[in-house]
């Protein structure tokens, strides 16, 4: 029998950390408690990539379990997703956006992951059938952007997949189509090996409909050269790109690496979209870095390329909305809902206190009249003195 190629055995999925063997027997028990909370799961192409000789290697960071998530710090649904699930697996926080999550796999299990609570409780947050998802995007015309996500779908078989992109694809209002995958980074082979995938992307997506998708690097060190020719297949098929991270404490919080990370990505045609600021979900301590001191690593970072790529805004994906960071200065932080779930607030600035110990919205002291979500409609000329 022919030797399989190096880059068919990293497709194979390790979720036993005992698997881990360049790693010594006594620390994998600490390791195990961790992951049987918090599950652990790579791609042996993802682990090959670790630098097993630095403790701190920074893609080590990002799949590796540590005992410092076993801390109580968070919650779960940090941004309380709940609240805005419309339906079993169907979100619908902002008018124009719904989310489909279609699938509660990934290729591998990032361990500041904000939505790890589909890996460990009953899967009711996802729609294996999305007939129901698909039924209420169709009878909501201001729905004009459909989010599929879980999971990754690209997890599916691919006929399903594009099962419902075509779906998706018939009701007249939809526009766009995103993905949110991982897959380029943890198994980029899933895509170039794929040749029906990539004949339905050139179909479906359309100068009248585009499929966009939303992928996530988290380090320059990801941008391999398979994973680059991934995003190129993709580009290629006709799809749309763009990249969106959290600034992950140990990996990407470095003005250098955060600038290299945004200068590949817009060489490799997918554009920064959004950096995040790292939601307080239990367990994701270790990997938070505080509102301050991300921003000014954000703002290093852009200081160091071109227009092209320093389009990402930074932002904290809130229970009110999406929260964009537009300044710190000496003494307060000025931000701004890039989105609202409340669409009278949409573009209003906020105005709280300077905090650098503060790691979340929630952790600041609004200025009088100046949080969320006191403002009143009514009285727009209170934002008038914000930094536009």
């Amino acid at each position: 029998m022919a030797s399989i190629p190096p880059q068919r055995r990293g497709a194979r999925y390790v979720i036993d950390i005992d698997e881990l063997d360049r790693i010594p027997a006594s620390e994998r028990e600490a390791l195990r408690r961790v992951a049987s909370r918090h599950a652990f799961r790579a791609t042996e192409y993802y682990l090959d990539l670790i630098d097993w000789n630095d403790p701190d290697d920074p893609i080590r960071r990002i799949i590796i379990p540590r005992p410092d998530e076993l801390s109580d710090w968070g919650r779960m649904d940090a941004s309380n997703e709940a609240a805005v699930t419309v339906l079993p697996g169907v979100q619908h926080k902002y008018p124009h956006t719904a989310l489909l999550l279609c699938n509660r796999v990934c290729g591998g299990h990032c361990r500041y992951c904000f939505r790890k609570r589909i890996f460990i409780q009953d899967a009711d947050e996802i729609a294996f059938d999305v007939t129901e998802g698909i039924n209420y995007i169709a009878s909501h015309p201001e729905i004009t952007n459909v989010l599929l996500t879980g999971g990754d779908p690209l997890m599916l078989p691919t006929a399903r997949l594009v099962d419902i992109w075509e779906r998706l694809s018939r009701i007249p209002h939809v526009g766009i189509i995103r993905v949110g995958t991982r897959m380029p980074v943890f198994q980029p082979w899933r895509i170039l090996d794929d040749d029906e995938l990539l004949a339905a992307i050139s179909r479906i997506s359309t100068p009248q409909r585009r499929l966009y998708f939303i992928t996530h690097f988290d380090h320059p060190r990801e941008l391999t050269g398979p994973a680059t020719a991934a995003v190129d297949a993709l580009l290629r098929a006709g799809a749309v790109c763009a990249n969106q991270n959290p600034l992950v404490r140990g990996v990407n919080d470095d003005p250098v690496v955060l600038a290299e990370l945004f200068r590949r990505l817009s060489f490799a045609g997918c554009a920064p979209y959004y950096v995040f600021q790292m939601r307080p979900t239990t367990g994701n301590k270790p990997y938070a870095v505080p509102i301050v001191r991300a921003f000014h690593i954000f703002e290093a970072a852009k200081r160091h390329v071109s227009g092209l790529a320093k389009r990402a805004r930074f932002t904290m994906s809130h229970a009110t909305g999406k929260v964009e960071v537009l300044i710190v200065d000496r003494d307060f932080i000025y931000l701004r809902y890039h989105r609202a779930r409340d669409p009278l607030l949409d573009g209003r600035v906020l105005l709280f206190h300077r905090d650098d110990s503060a790691f979340w919205l929630d952790d600041l002291t609004p200025v009088a009249g100046r949080g969320y979500p006191a403002i009143p409609a009514e009285q727009p000329d209170l934002l008038e003195a914000g930094p536009e």
